[in-house]
């Protein structure tokens, strides 16, 4: 396969089904930042995890690229002319959401409860999450900004929903794991 077509050397690029865009479209943008976010991810599943944390952000980094595709797909071109799905692999679904679920719930059984925010950082592992959970979040506005404009698949926002609280929770886990003082927001009283 060759790395290099040269079809988006004047700034636009092809969907899935076809449809050629600039390269700075919401759809762009929304499918880029999953690619970002996916990126972050295998990033802190480079560090020194447990197994299970491994392999969830394994799992979660193939459902990010399922759902990367079924947003380079706009709705026109979701099916072909003999009517069957264009993307022939398994969607988001609330399946995928649940499982999020289960995995924050497993993880917050074992977390002291929250009486503050708590600021980012305490570890280079630590802060790796909390990066992704605000590209998650990034990514979650722009989808947002697209539903707007094309109807998307609502299983999209709440999988990104769901994920950008699984990172914040996984970064509750890990400072527990790596026994580092999570460092509460305490606003200043006025003097």
């Amino acid at each position: 396969m060759k790395i290099y077509t040269k079809t988006g050397d004047k700034g636009t690029t092809a969907l899935f089904g076809g449809t050629r865009v600039p390269k700075h479209h919401l759809r762009i943008e929304s499918y880029g930042t999953v690619d970002e976010l996916n990126s972050y991810i295998g990033l802190i599943r480079d560090q020194k995890i447990d197994k299970n944390a491994i392999n969830s952000l394994i799992r979660i980094q193939n459902e990010l690229f399922t759902l990367g595709a079924m947003l380079a797909t706009p709705p026109e071109k979701e099916l072909l002319k003999n009517g069957k799905e264009r993307l022939n692999i398994p969607k988001i679904t609330n399946a995928n959401i649940k499982a999020l679920e289960q995995e924050i719930d497993v993880m917050n059984l074992d977390l002291p409860a929250m009486t503050n925010f708590i600021l980012p950082g305490g570890s280079q592992t630590v802060s790796f999450c909390h990066i992704a959970r605000c590209v998650c979040r990034r990514t979650e506005r722009l989808a947002t900004a697209l539903n707007e404009n094309e109807t998307i698949n609502p299983a999209i926002l709440e999988y990104l929903n769901r994920l950008s609280d699984y990172l914040f929770v996984l970064a509750r886990k890990l400072s527990k794991d790596l026994s580092i003082k999570e460092t509460p927001w305490i606003p200043e009283k006025e003097k």
